[in-house]
């Protein structure tokens, strides 16, 4: 017997596939437009004439933040506070949530360490507080002032916990009757069935460190001590002297604001642009694939 899908059907499937793709194309065509903007020439931008392809084709603009050595040494401690901060922010995730995620009966000041965690949620001690104790703990002009101070997000914790406290209690007491200990249940059992949410996590954790500009400014009194998004902003919007040369001012007669900020936001969105795809798979996958289910 052959399965015939009905008029109403085919016509809900196909207005699903437009509203999808309409949603999608307003989605990439900011960053087509970005990119034609940043590959054009001054005349073309100014003029307006730049749409979703570029006019005048140059590459000057990347030229110009390519061939600075800051920009090369923003983008190398851009991506030691990513790959640090990631390594400490998943870690401290993980070792909280897994104990504040069993009973009462097995953890049982268990209630008072998540009031405590999700207070600070709603209280903070303020930036010139945060600035203090930054400052008073040596951490200044350190990879560590950008990574320290935001080691444990409580919001993703708690992410995490819920997360976890919803994994099949019949797969941790079999795993605790073969001899597994916590440790191994971690490792074993919460961390492979958790992919989805460890996979959310590393992502939001990825961008929040890439996307960071203002704490480079805040704890970094140094310039070839910035990360890659505090370098471009301070580059861009203030035009800082001391980080521009003569033969740089020469490049930037031929060159629009414009241009040189489309190609800030093009090269800050790049790496995110490329890690996305490597892990929106885990996205829709569910919480105990090739395990028990209650």
């Amino acid at each position: 017997m052959v399965y015939k899908e009905s008029f109403p059907r085919r016509a809900f499937i196909a207005g699903n596939y437009l509203l999808l793709s309409a949603v999608t194309l307003l989605g990439i065509i900011p960053f087509i437009h970005l990119l034609a903007v940043s590959l054009s020439s001054n005349t073309a931008v100014l003029a307006g004439e730049v749409t979703l392809w570029p006019r005048g084709f140059t590459l000057e603009a990347y030229r110009f933040l390519g061939q600075k050595v800051d920009f090369i040494r923003s983008l190398g401690v851009s991506l030691e506070r990513v790959v640090l901060g990631t390594v400490i922010n998943m870690l401290l995730a993980v070792l909280t949530a897994y104990p504040l995620s069993k009973e009462v009966r097995q953890f049982r000041f268990r209630t008072f360490y998540v009031w405590f965690f999700a207070i600070t949620m709603f209280f903070g001690g303020g930036l010139i507080p945060t600035y203090i104790v930054v400052k008073e703990t040596g951490l200044m002009n350190t990879i560590w002032a950008l990574v320290v101070p935001g080691a444990l997000n409580v919001w993703n914790m708690i992410m995490l916990l819920n997360f976890f406290r919803g994994i099949s209690k019949d797969l941790q007491e079999a795993a605790l009757m073969d001899g597994a200990g916590h440790w191994k249940l971690l490792w074993s059992i919460y961390l492979p069935v958790s992919k989805p949410a460890i996979a959310t996590i590393l992502l939001f954790t990825i961008v929040g460190h890439w996307n960071s500009w203002f704490d480079g400014i805040l704890y970094l009194n140094a310039p070839e001590h910035y990360p890659l998004q505090t370098y471009l902003s301070t580059l861009v919007t203030s035009m800082n002297k001391s980080m521009i040369g003569i033969d740089d001012l020469n490049v930037l007669q031929n060159l629009s604001e414009q241009t040189l900020r489309t190609a800030q936001i093009f090269l800050g969105a790049l790496p995110i642009m490329l890690v996305y795809p490597f892990l929106q798979k885990h996205f829709t996958k569910g919480i105990t694939i090739g395990s028990v289910k209650e």
